[in-house]
C-alpha cells in the first residue's frame, strides 16, 4: 500500500541547523529519513503490532520535530550547504630514495582516515568505504558509509568515523550505527574521543564537546579557524589551528594556555607530556602540555600535512605536500627523508617499527621504518612493494537501514539484553533491564531511535571507563 509521508526541514540564517526530518506510514511500518538538507541521509524502519499503532508512533516523532521548531517542506526547494573537503596538493618527492614499502593498497580515493592497533589496520576515504586490513595488508572487511570519511579515532576497544554527512559512526560491531551526530552547523575537520566524551573541530575554528549520550557539553570559539587538530587527555583538550594551538580544561572551565605556532596548524599528534603540530610553514612543533612551550622544531622541506611519533617521542615523522615523509630525533636532528613511492601522506601513525600513511592518491601504505631498512633503501635497495587487492568474498557492512523487531513472552524472555528508554528531566535514557548490570547507568544508544516506553534487545553490553554501557551487536525493537 502508498505510504503517508511527512516531510519536514529546519533551516536556520547565518550557518545554523540546515536539516530535515522524513516520517513515512506504509501498514504497520514507519519509516523515518533524516539528515542535513541535500543529502540522503540516514533511513531507520521499525515495524508495530497494529497500523494504528504505527500511526500513533509516527505522529509522535512529527510532533517531537515541530515543538523543536521544525516546519512542512518542499523536499529539494531548499539547497544543500557545501561541506569542506580538504583541499591539497601532492608535488614529486625531492628525495634521492624511496622508503621500503612493504605493502599498498588502493582505497579508491583520497584518503585522511587511519588508526592502527596491535590486531589490524583501519582506513576511511572520502568515498565513505573503511576497510580494515590485518598487518600484512590481507583485506578483512570493508564498510560502506553514506558521507565520505574525515577521520577514524579510537576510544579503547571501540572505532568511530567521523564523516561529512556530520554523523559520527560506532564501527565496533558488524552493523555499524550512527553514535553522535553533530550539529548541522558543524563542518567536522578532525575529533578525537576518550571515554565517551567526543571532541570535535571544525571549519570555523570552533571546539564542540559532546558527551556519551550525544549531549552537547560546551564549546570555544577559537582565535583562528580551520581547526585540523584536537587531541584530549585526562587534563586537557588541546586544539590546533590556524593561529596556533590552544589547550582548555577537559571541563570546559576555561583556556589553560594558547601558543602561537610558525604557520596555520594541519595536523597534529600527542605524547604523555607534549602534542605536535604540523603546520603550513613546513615544521612541526613539540609543545609541552603544561605550559604550552615550545620544546623542539622539525624543519621539513615543503608544507607538513601529517605528523607522528614513536612511543614517548623518540622518534618524529612527518609527511609534507611534496610526497616525501621524514625522520627526526627528539631534539630535532633530522635522522631521514625519503619517497613514499606515491602521492603525499596526509595521516600517518607509526606502530612496531612500521610507519602506516594514507595518502593524497588514496592508498594505505605501510612503510618499514626500522634502522636496517632505512639504511638499506637510503643505499639505494628498497623491497618490492606488494600491491593488495581486496577480494570480492570480503564481507561489506552498512549501516542498518531496518530496525528489526523481537517477541518475546513474559514467561519466555528475550535472547540477550533487554534495555528501556525513560524520561528522566525532560531528557530520554536508555537503562539496562535485564539482571547483572547497574540499573543507574545510561546506555550509549543512537538518539534517532530512543521512544519513550520502548524497550530494546541488544546483544552484548560493555562498560566503559567513564561509567555507562556500550552497544556491542544489533539493536532491535522489543514488541
Amino acid at each position: 500500500m502508498a505510504g503517508e509521508t511527512t516531510y519536514l526541514e529546519l533551516s536556520q540564517d547565518g550557518g545554523g541547523a540546515h536539516k530535515f526530518y522524513e516520517v513515512t506510514v506504509a501498514g504497520t511500518s514507519v519509516t523515518v529519513r533524516y539528515g542535513r538538507i541535500g543529502a540522503p541521509g540516514q533511513t531507520q524502519t521499525s515495524s508495530f503490532p497494529s497500523t494504528e499503532k504505527a500511526r500513533a508512533a509516527a505522529a509522535k516523532k512529527v510532533g517531537e520535530k515541530v515543538r523543536k521548531g521544525y516546519a512542512p517542506a518542499v523536499a529539494g526547494q531548499r539547497a544543500a550547504r557545501p561541506v569542506t573537503h580538504r583541499q591539497v596538493s601532492s608535488a614529486p618527492s625531492t628525495a634521492r630514495a624511496v622508503a621500503p614499502v612493504l605493502w599498498r593498497f588502493d582505497t579508491g580515493s583520497s584518503a585522511f582516515g587511519i588508526h592502527v592497533d596491535e590486531d589490524r589496520c583501519w582506513v576511511g576515504n572520502q568515498a565513505g568505504h573503511v576497510h580494515t586490513l590485518g598487518h600484512d595488508g590481507e583485506v578483512l572487511a570493508r564498510y560502506q558509509l553514506p558521507a565520505g570519511v574525515k577521520c577514524l579515532v579510537a576510544d579503547d576497544f571501540w572505532i568511530y568515523a567521523g564523516c561529512d554527512d556530520g554523523t559520527v559512526y560506532d564501527l565496533s560491531s558488524k552493523l555499524p550505527f550512527a553514535a553522535y551526530e553533530i550539529s548541522s552547523d558543524v563542518d567536522i575537520f578532525w575529533l578525537d574521543i576518550r571515554e565517551g566524551v567526543l571532541d570535535v573541530a571544525d571549519r570555523n575554528g570552533r571546539l564542540t564537546v559532546i558527551d556519551h549520550e550525544d549531549e552537547h557539553q560546551w564549546s570555544r570559539n577559537s582565535s583562528g579557524d580551520h581547526a585540523w587538530m584536537v587531541r584530549r587527555d585526562e587534563r586537557a583538550v588541546y586544539h590546533g589551528h590556524s593561529r596556533g594551538v590552544t589547550a582548555y580544561a577537559q571541563d570546559g572551565s576555561g583556556e589553560l594556555w594558547h601558543t602561537p605556532t610558525s604557520g596555520s596548524v594541519l595536523f597534529g599528534w600527542q605524547e604523555d607530556h607534549a602534542v605536535y603540530a604540523g603546520t603550513n610553514r613546513r615544521v612541526v612543533q613539540r609543545l609541552s602540555k603544561a605550559t604550552g612551550d615550545v620544546e623542539a622544531t622539525y624543519p621539513c622541506d615543503t608544507v607538513v600535512y601529517s605528523c607522528a611519533t614513536s612511543p614517548g617521542g623518540r622518534y618524529v615523522f612527518a609527511g609534507d605536500s611534496a610526497s616525501s615523509v621524514y625522520c627526526f630525533a627528539a631534539d630535532g636532528t633530522r635522522l631521514w627523508k625519503l619517497g613514499t613511492g606515491g602521492g603525499s601522506a596526509l595521516s600517518m601513525q607509526y606502530l612496531n617499527e612500521k610507519l602506516y600513511i594514507v595518502t593524497t592518491d588514496g592508498a594505505l601504505v605501510c612503510v618499514d621504518a626500522g634502522d636496517s631498512a632505512v639504511a638499506a633503501a637510503q643505499a639505494g635497495s628498497v623491497p618490492v612493494p606488494m600491491d593488495i587487492k581486496s577480494a570480492a568474498a570480503v564481507p561489506t557492512y552498512t549501516p542498518s537501514r531496518t530496525l528489526a523487531t523481537v517477541t518475546a513472552a513474559p514467561a519466555a524472555p528475550a535472547t540477550g539484553i533487554v534495555v528501556e528508554c525513560v524520561q528522566e528531566a525532560g531528557r530520554l535514557r536508555v537503562h539496562v533491564v535485564s539482571e547483572g548490570y547497574d540499573p543507574g547507568w545510561n546506555v550509549q544508544f543512537p538518539r534517532h531511535i530512543r521512544e519513550a516506553g520502548a524497550r530494546y534487545v541488544i546483544d552484548a553490553l560493555a562498560p566503559a571507563a567513564g561509567g555507562f554501557y556500550r552497544v556491542r551487536g544489533e539493536i532491535r525493537r522489543l514488541v
